[in-house]
C-alpha cells in the first residue's frame, strides 16, 4: 500500500535534500576564517569567544542556503541585484539577527561609531555569503546537480 504525502511534506523533504547537497560543498574552515576576518577587529582576542563564532557561522550558513535557493533563477539569467531585491526581508532579518547577537555577546557599549561599523560589517558578511550561495546554486544548476 502506498504512503500518501501532502504537497507540503514533499516540498519540505525536497528542500532538506537540496540543502544537504549544497552544504557538502561548504567548508567549516572557510567559514571560521571569514568570521575572524570580519569580526575579530571588533573584539579583543580574549573576548572573541566560541559563542560569537558559533552564532556568526549559523547566520553565514543560513545566508548561504538563502543564496543557493535562488540559484535556479540565477541560472536562467536573473542578476544578483534583482535577487537581493527579492530576498530583501530575509537578508535584513539575517543582518539584524547577527548584529543583535554580536551586540549581546560582545558587550559593545554605547559607542555609536563602533555600533555602526559593526552593523556595516554584518551587512557585508551576510551579503557575501548570500552571493557565495547564489554562485554555487547557479553552478549546481549548470552542472545539473540540483
Amino acid at each position: 500500500m502506498a504512503v500518501i504525502m501532502s504537497f507540503k511534506e514533499k516540498r519540505k523533504e525536497k528542500q532538506v535534500k537540496f540543502e544537504k547537497k549544497v552544504l557538502r560543498e561548504l567548508s567549516l574552515e572557510k567559514l571560521l576564517k571569514e568570521v575572524n576576518q570580519y569580526f575579530q577587529p571588533f573584539f579583543k582576542r580574549a573576548m572573541f569567544s566560541q559563542a560569537i563564532e558559533d552564532g556568526s557561522v549559523d547566520v553565514a550558513v543560513e545566508a548561504y542556503l538563502l543564496g543557493a535557493s535562488y540559484g535556479r533563477v540565477g541560472h536562467y539569467g536573473e542578476s544578483f541585484d534583482s535577487i537581493k531585491k527579492r530576498c530583501y526581508y530575509e537578508e535584513k532579518y539575517l543582518i539584524d539577527t547577527l548584529y543583535d547577537y554580536l551586540q549581546y555577546w560582545g558587550n559593545m557599549g554605547d559607542n555609536d561609531f563602533i555600533s555602526e561599523s559593526l552593523y556595516m560589517a554584518c551587512e557585508q558578511f551576510v551579503t557575501k555569503w548570500i552571493n557565495e550561495g547564489f554562485q554555487k546554486g547557479i553552478m549546481r544548476h549548470k552542472l545539473r546537480l540540483h
